[in-house]
């Protein structure tokens, strides 16, 4: 492989994440905040390994004789693609030849986010699994998906909600929903926006051209989900993992909801029971 395609630091360790394949767990909880990493890490019995770039702040350690890493992505689909490489990478690829590996290792990618909810019944600080996540800006179109069968989404959206739109819907893990599932926690199809203000809908001084429907996708509902909630990274989490071989799920703490123009009162406080929630189910 060409070394401008996959670039190491002279240590050895991938370019963005400065980690080496020995640094990381095959469980890995994904956040977006760097400081995130520290109050999910305060409840480890043992830190192993910590290093941080940028806002690529890593630490592996030992949760319940759990080996677990913790990586902050920062935000947005862009840095999506560059954790999900990086972590495929690390333990699919023979760093120091560049060749692929014959036998391949399957992550475990579990997302602890924030969302905004957009459906009136669904209450702030509650928490929301993405069973689904829909791509709505076609982040993921800069990739072949070829392998990926999209058909029946793309008739039922077309037939019943008149989106012409080459949008995607993705599954998570069927093996880490049934894992992470409970009474305790909703459920839905996530909708993934690059950006967190006109892609959103959010407008302060400037107007939104609205080119990518968003009022038409929050009407989806499809195979017995309906859409529920707006964030970041979800949809392209899920693409990757399916493209790649890796397991993901994401959990939503949900501290606003954008109908009722409602935020959270407490929103440290409810994403401190998600990290506990998730560390339990792990």
């Amino acid at each position: 492989m060409d070394r401008s395609e996959l670039i190491l630091n002279k240590d050895g360790s991938v370019y963005h994440l400065k980690l080496k394949t020995e640094n990381l767990s095959s469980k890995v909880i994904l956040v977006g905040d760097p400081f995130r990493v520290d109050k999910i890490s305060k409840y480890f019995d043992r830190i192993e390994f910590k290093t941080q770039n940028r806002e690529f702040k890593s630490v592996t350690g030992y949760y319940k004789s759990k080996r677990i890493t913790i990586i902050s992505t920062g935000i947005g689909s862009g840095n999506i693609d560059i954790v999900l490489n990086e972590l495929d990478a690390l333990v699919n690829i023979n760093l120091e030849t560049g060749e692929v590996l014959n036998s391949k290792t399957s992550l475990e990618l579990i997302r602890i986010g924030t969302s905004g909810a957009i459906q009136d019944d669904i209450n702030v600080d509650s928490f929301l699994l993405s069973k689904m996540a829909i791509d709505i800006d076609g982040f993921m179109l800069n990739y072949d998906l070829s392998s990926i069968d999209n058909k029946s989404f793309l008739n039922h959206i077309k037939d019943n909600y008149q989106i012409n739109d080459q949008l995607y819907c993705y599954n998570c893990s069927n093996e880490l929903y049934n894992r992470f599932n409970s009474s305790h926690i909703n459920n839905g199809i996530t909708i993934t926006c690059n950006g967190f203000y006109s892609s959103q809908g959010r407008s302060i001084r400037l107007n939104t051209s609205h080119k990518n429907n968003l009022s038409k996708v929050k009407k989806i509902k499809y195979n017995n989900y309906r859409t529920t909630n707006l964030e970041m990274e979800t949809a392209i989490i899920y693409a990757m993992s399916k493209l790649l071989g890796h397991k993901a799920i994401s959990l939503n703490a949900i501290l606003a909801n954008r109908n009722l123009k409602e935020y959270s009162l407490n929103p440290e406080n409810t994403v401190e029971k998600l990290i506990e929630y998730t560390l339990n189910k792990l």
